[in-house]
This record gives C-alpha cells, sequence and structure tokens, in this order.
C-alpha cells in the first residue's frame, strides 16, 4: 500500500524528515535526488536511527591518510554512531555488525513523495474475522 508523506520540496536535501505512516516513525531522506525512507529503529539497541546525522565516512584508505567518502548516503545512529548506507539498501558500514536499517521503497508521483508499506499484520482483527 502506497502513503503519501508530503510534496517534494516539503523535503530538504541532506535532512532527515520523521514522519507518521500506518503508526509507524518513518525518516524520510532526500539526497542525491533520491529519497530513502527508513524505519526510525536502529537494528542494534532500537534507537530512534533518523535522529543521527546524515552524512559520509572515512573510507578504507592507505596508512597515515583518510579518504572520506559518501557523502549524503550515511546515516548515523545517535546512541553509538553505527553507520548505515541508504544507497546500499541500509546496510551497516565498515563493521562486523551484520543488521541493516530497515528501509522501504519510495517513489515520486505528480510532486508527492509516496511511501510504499505492506499493512500491518493485526493478530487480533485476524482471530475476529476468522471466528466469524
Amino acid at each position: 500500500m502506497k502513503h503519501a508523506v508530503g510534496r517534494v520540496e516539503e523535503f530538504e536535501p541532506g535532512r532527515i524528515k520523521i514522519v507518521t505512516v500506518d503508526d509507524r516513525s518513518v525518516g524520510i531522506v532526500h539526497a542525491d535526488d533520491r529519497f530513502y525512507a527508513v524505519l526510525n529503529v536502529c537494528p542494534h539497541e532500537l534507537a530512534p536511527v533518523c535522529e543521527g546525522r546524515l552524512s559520509g565516512t572515512i573510507l578504507p584508505s592507505l596508512p597515515e591518510s583518510l579518504e572520506y567518502g559518501m557523502e549524503g548516503r550515511i546515516l548515523r545512529c545517535p546512541w553509538h554512531g553505527y553507520e548505515f548506507d541508504l544507497a546500499d539498501g541500509g546496510r551497516a558500514v565498515f563493521t562486523r555488525f551484520k543488521a541493516r536499517v530497515r528501509m522501504f521503497p519510495v517513489t515520486v508521483e505528480d510532486g508527492v513523495v509516496m511511501v510504499e508499506m505492506k499493512a500491518r499484520w493485526s493478530g487480533a482483527a485476524s482471530r475476529a474475522s476468522a471466528s466469524t
């Protein structure tokens, strides 16, 4: 199911805007002419990851040199600094931690940013409809 979360101009490039979609906190990121939708939960310790920073990171480099890159694609968790690459499906970068942030497909339709999410499963609702 697609959910309208706002017009394109409401999302400042390089920033994270937290919205509520189907009772879930989701960060909408506008970076490099792309939009990303991230569930506002860090897989490490369940922190509100979208309250972190959007930046780049230090890349693997030769000794005694630092190379910075991936600007605008790295979401850094505010609690423990875990970094997630939004352009690579939310994968944790440069760590042995193999989890990803949960991401949702985003499209732009007639200037409106749309986030696609499956409907939440409700066990109580399913049991109620099954008993009728």
